[in-house]
């Protein structure tokens, strides 16, 4: 008996278990293959976009060639961020060196929030699927013995058919989990890696920022 079998003699709740499953894979699959893309895009636009920012003789220059090199947004926020006008409000009271940190640190999370989308999905699904796989397992053994116990007489191919076609449901959650949590740690990996890139150019450009007046265009 395959899954598709299973699926169209199990009652509601083992449909429901199958349907729940089956969207949590196709959700996983799809965030898996979109946020790898983005995270090899962004991988490589991060690098180029901070050494062309460094390489270009002025911050009006950098902005120019960052809109090609930074396609997912990432640096140009930070660097935009460091343009602060006085408009009397307390963001743009204190110290130049303080107002410069809250912007970059804001931008800087804007940036992260934009590379972390998609974690907590991964994770949620890495950690439930299995349960919801057991919940199918449960509820089908639950209606094999049943079956069973209203047959009379009880043989090893009646309790081993039932109860094996009922074990699909946990195979399912596993094969729903795994993925998600081997895309979790390895994308989480990527991310860890542009973000240190992020955070030591924010660094970086809050110093410059502070010992001149930045005023991209």
């Amino acid at each position: 008996m395959n899954v598709l079998q299973l699926f169209l003699q199990g009652d509601g709740v083992t449909r429901l278990v199958a349907l729940i499953l089956m969207a949590m894979s196709v959700a996983t699959w799809v965030l898996i293959l979109w946020k790898s893309w983005l995270l090899h895009r962004a991988s490589g636009d991060v690098l180029r976009s901070i050494a062309a920012f460094w390489q270009s003789t002025s911050v009006d220059e950098a902005m120019q060639r960052l809109k090609i090199f930074d396609r997912e947004a990432l640096i140009i926020p930070l660097i935009v961020a460091t343009k602060m006008e006085a408009d009397g409000t307390l963001a743009a009271a204190g110290e130049k060196s303080l107002q410069l940190t809250r912007v970059l640190r804001d931008a800087l999370h804007a940036a992260l929030a934009k590379l972390q989308y998609g974690q907590v999905l991964l994770a949620t699904v890495g950690s439930t699927a299995p349960f919801v796989g057991l919940l199918g397992t449960v509820w089908g053994i639950y209606h094999a013995l049943i079956g069973i116990a209203n047959a009379g007489q009880v043989t090893i191919d009646k309790i081993s058919g039932p109860v094996g076609e009922a074990l699909i449901m946990t195979a399912a959650g596993l094969a729903v989990a795994i993925p998600a949590v081997l895309a979790y740690n390895v994308l989480g990996r990527s991310i860890g890696r542009i973000e240190a890139e992020l955070e030591g150019f924010a660094r970086d450009l809050r110093e410059l920022a502070a010992g001149q007046s930045v005023r991209p265009a």
